[in-house]
């Protein structure tokens, strides 16, 4: 048998992983996967609507622009890109990895928000609204790390 056959037989009768690769996690849940993956893709387009248009994101959010918060904004694009880009390109553990580094900065922004709420230092429907957005995305992942940990 030559060294194709055998590489091909070896993959086929074990785990579906070639040799020398980490095996893959399980196969993600139907519709949590598909959820997974629509937040991912929606990081990345987030993240490029603020690197791209941030005082837009700005107006749009019902805050005053400045070169500052220009400057932060697209700084929030470019970890939301990576975020987005690291889940949806990753295989196996490494995509359980980076679901759950999204989830702690989904639950360390909500929380940030919520500060913000109780303390009135933001308007209140900016505040609600970024709150809102990164709460939406922790019960998804939380699902998802849940799963993982049963």
């Amino acid at each position: 048998m030559n060294t194709r056959e055998e590489s091909t037989r070896t993959v086929s009768a074990g785990t579906g992983t070639p040799p020398g690769e980490p095996d893959a996690a399980p196969a993600e849940d139907g519709a949590l996967a598909v959820a997974l993956r629509g937040l991912a893709a929606g990081r990345i387009a987030l993240g490029v609507a603020s690197i791209v248009a941030p005082h837009a994101m700005a107006r749009a959010s019902g805050v005053r622009p400045s070169p500052e918060l220009g400057y932060m904004t697209r700084i929030f694009g470019a970890r939301a890109i990576a975020l987005g880009l690291g889940y949806l390109t990753a295989r196996g553990a490494e995509r359980s990895r980076w679901q759950r580094l999204a989830l702690l900065v989904d639950a360390l922004d909500t929380a940030h928000g919520a500060a913000r709420l109780v303390r009135g230092d933001l308007p209140r429907p900016t505040a609600l609204g970024y709150t809102a957005l990164t709460g939406a995305y922790m019960p998804i992942g939380a699902t998802r790390l849940a799963r993982d940990l049963s």
